[in-house]
Parts: C-alpha cells; sequence; structure tokens
C-alpha cells in the first residue's frame, strides 16, 4: 500500500486549492503531483515551500493569494518579517538534474511578485 502524502493544503479567496510542501522530501513529491500547465511557486531566495496552485488558469487573485502562502512559511518571512520576492512558474518550467540535492529544482523562467508584509500578516 502506497503512504499518503500530505501537504499544507490552503484555499485562495477565490477558492482554488491550493497545495505547500512541508519539507524538502515534501517538495519533491509536490512537484511530481503537480499536473501539466499548474502553476508553481517558490521564494527568490532559498527555504521555502514549494506551492501548487491546482488550476490551469489561476487569476491574479489566486497567484497573489498563493504568493502569500508560500512566503508565510518561507525562512525569509521568519528571518526577516518583511516583504518576500516570490517566483512564478509553470510545471513545464521545471527541471531536475541527478546533482540537484533533495527539494531542490531548477527553473528556466519565471515572474516575480512581491509578498507585501501587510498582507502577509493578514493569513
Amino acid at each position: 500500500m502506497e503512504k499518503q502524502v500530505n501537504f499544507r493544503e490552503w484555499f485562495t479567496s477565490k477558492g482554488t486549492r491550493v497545495l505547500a510542501g512541508k519539507s524538502a522530501a515534501n517538495n519533491e513529491k509536490l512537484i511530481e503531483q503537480a499536473e501539466n500547465k499548474e502553476t508553481l511557486l517558490h521564494t527568490a531566495n532559498p527555504g521555502s515551500p514549494f506551492v501548487n496552485i491546482k488550476s490551469k488558469r489561476p487569476t491574479k487573485a489566486d497567484i497573489y493569494d498563493a504568493a502569500l502562502f508560500c512566503a508565510k512559511y518561507s525562512q525569509d518571512w521568519r528571518d526577516n518579517k518583511q516583504d518576500v520576492k516570490i517566483h512564478i512558474f509553470k510545471t513545464e518550467d521545471v527541471h531536475k538534474e541527478r546533482t540537484m540535492k533533495t527539494g531542490t529544482f531548477g527553473v528556466k523562467k519565471f515572474k516575480e511578485v512581491v509578498a507585501k508584509k501587510v498582507d502577509i500578516l493578514k493569513i
């Protein structure tokens, strides 16, 4: 029997389901389960969960809400309590080299959004 993988789960203000990893190994599983054309997020700095928006066409509000969720569980937020830069990318832009450590991925292209401190404090 395959063990159930548990992620942090949350819903955006528009009701879209969002999943986030809890550890490096859990982030690996999160990337594996992400479907083609879904949106992924990670902080610009190391030390955050990967976040997967479970929609092929998320709204701007969904993306920003997911960015806040990503920021809230990041080391950047924990250590600095300031705005956090978040990278946004699609599943097809993620790659894994054999030499990369667990929980680490390369991203070919991404967009960036800043999760504002005032908004992170609200979630």
